[in-house]
């Protein structure tokens, strides 16, 4: 599996109100990623809604992004489920499919115990044959790993990356560089919450795991590219301009405003999955006139040079 980096761009899933993938609009999401050339794409996570899919629509979604994207990146899919025996189904699922990695999360409704979030990605990675990147996201499972954890993790064959929460820099800082001291130099560190990635990735993370980045692809590229090149006062400079939406991620939560800028950028009328309620009319306002304000209402479809090509330039 090669090494994760870079921006890991998540786009929603477009579906009806029964939860029947809308092919065509994935499609056009995808499109859109692969035209700004981004390093890897993050389907069916928290912000593609996988825990409201059927797997026969989970394979529906998996099938129509490997067809779209046809190698042109890898591709993450979430495969979490509340028992393992599914979460194994649904990762045996990508690997057929043609998915380069799996994300997997702890999903649960008893609360979980290290040793049965360890077997159960053992488990995982086991009886699929699919890489798998640990999805730490104690906002939605509940359950938080702890660094001695992921690095038991990270001495599984197959089990390659984590994706982490980044919080403010000093303490994701430490954070990282006391992952960075237990785990494999081949293992991936990622953080996601976009607010806070930028500081992730000057601090030496490997990847950006982005919501925005399944939607403004070319911006988030941009960041990222600086800091590939060192250049972290042009990336901070860049993640400043970006505030407002950040801003409102923290107000209403990424996905609801997500799924209202594709609404407002005419991509798709599709709703997040009940019992998940679209914005109200004013916030929908609020979402359009911070895109207008940050210029992302009209989004050239062009290509982010990557840093090679950049170092070129």
């Amino acid at each position: 599996m090669a090494f994760m980096t870079g921006l890991s761009a998540f786009p929603i899933t477009p579906s009806d109100a029964n939860g029947r993938v809308d092919v065509s609009g994935l499609r056009h999401l995808l499109s859109r990623l692969t035209a700004a050339t981004v390093d890897s794409i993050g389907l069916l996570g928290s912000t593609g809604s996988y825990a409201y899919l059927s797997r026969e629509e989970r394979r529906r979604a998996v099938e129509t992004a490997v067809e779209a994207v046809d190698g042109r990146c890898p591709i993450l899919v979430g495969v979490g489920a509340l028992r393992t025996d599914d979460a194994v189904r649904l990762a045996q699922d990508a690997r057929a499919i043609g998915a380069s990695m799996g994300l997997l999360a702890p999903v649960s409704y008893t609360p979980l115990l290290d040793e049965e979030v360890f077997e159960h990605f053992g488990t995982v990675s086991r009886e699929s044959g699919l890489p798998l990147c640990i999805y730490d996201n104690p906002s939605t499972t509940h359950f938080r790993f702890s660094t001695a954890l992921v690095a038991r993790l990270s001495e599984l064959p197959g089990i390659v990356a984590v994706k982490s929460p980044a919080t403010e820099a000093g303490s994701t800082a430490a954070h990282l560089r006391e992952l960075r001291a237990l785990v494999p130099p081949s293992f991936s560190l990622g953080y996601s919450a976009d607010w806070n990635s930028v500081e992730a990735l000057i601090a030496g993370a490997d990847v950006w795991y982005s919501v925005a980045g399944g939607l403004f692809p070319e911006e988030c590229l941009r960041m990222v590219r600086a800091v590939q090149r060192g250049n972290a006062a042009e990336a901070r400079r860049l993640d400043a301009e970006m505030k407002p939406l950040w801003d409102l991620f923290r107000e209403f939560s990424s996905l609801r405003v997500i799924y209202a800028a594709v609404e407002v950028l005419g991509l798709s009328g599709t709703h997040p999955p009940r019992p998940i309620l679209p914005l109200s009319n004013a916030a929908r306002e609020r979402v359009a006139v911070v895109l207008r304000e940050l210029k992302l209402s009209q989004i050239p479809q062009k290509a982010v040079p990557s840093l090679e090509t950049a170092e070129h330039t």
